[in-house]
This record gives C-alpha cells, sequence and structure tokens, in this order.
C-alpha cells in the first residue's frame, strides 16, 4: 500500500511539474508572439546572448543541443529560420568540419534585449510562489 502511495505522489508530482511547464510555455508563446518570437526560439537567442556575450562570438551548435529541449534535427530547423530572419549567423568550424557555429547578429541581440523583460516577467509571475 505504501508503494502505491509513494507512486501516486511522485506521478503526480510530476504532472505538476508539466502542467507548469506547459502552462509557462504558452504564455512565453503568447507573450512574445508579437515580436515574431516562440518560446524555443527566445531560449535559443537568450543562450546565445549568454554564451555570447560580445558581438562577433560564436556558440558551436552541439552545445545548444540539451539545453534546449527539442532534437537536434528541430533545432536545426529552428536555426535556419532564425538565420533566415537574420537574428543569427551559422559558420562551419575550421577545426573540425563537422561542426557549425552560430553567433546572433545585432538585430538577433537587439530582439533579445527587447524582449528579455517580457520573458523573465513570465517567468516570475508563472513560478514565483
Amino acid at each position: 500500500m505504501a508503494v502505491n502511495t509513494v507512486s501516486t505522489s511522485l506521478e503526480q508530482r510530476w504532472r505538476d511539474i508539466l502542467a507548469v511547464h506547459a502552462r509557462t510555455m504558452c504564455e512565453i508563446d503568447r507573450v512574445l508572439h508579437p515580436h515574431g518570437l516562440g518560446a524555443s526560439d527566445f531560449e535559443v537567442l537568450d543562450i546565445l546572448a549568454t554564451e555570447s556575450p560580445r558581438e562577433g562570438d560564436q556558440c558551436r551548435v552541439q552545445n545548444l543541443v540539451g539545453r534546449v529541449h527539442l532534437s537536434q534535427s528541430a533545432l536545426s530547423r529552428l536555426i535556419g529560420r532564425l538565420e533566415k530572419d537574420g537574428l543569427v549567423e551559422r559558420s562551419m568550424c575550421v577545426e573540425d568540419r563537422r561542426g557549425v557555429w552560430v553567433s546572433l547578429t545585432r538585430k538577433g541581440r537587439d530582439l533579445h534585449s527587447e524582449v528579455l523583460p517580457l520573458q523573465r516577467e513570465v517567468l516570475a509571475k508563472m513560478l514565483d510562489g
């Protein structure tokens, strides 16, 4: 009987976590939509802004895998969309021809700075308490 209670408690906590995640992602999507971004788009821009704080800094795409909750192919497509929108640039890694570098453009940095307070406001509202 105790195992069922523990199992039920764990399942409920897991479902609660998933529900908070889903509601938070939907709210971030809603707030960022007028700026042409979704929650996953923002996550990539935010990680790049953190990992590559100066203009011209680069980050390997492989370093984004696992930090963004997308498959490698979905991440690649997302980066392609961001590149098409002029928010990031990709280049081949000279040392390792299989590697790809990605960096924020000036437009990407400006958009990230503009929407960062909106995303953080959603996080505070959804996760505080």
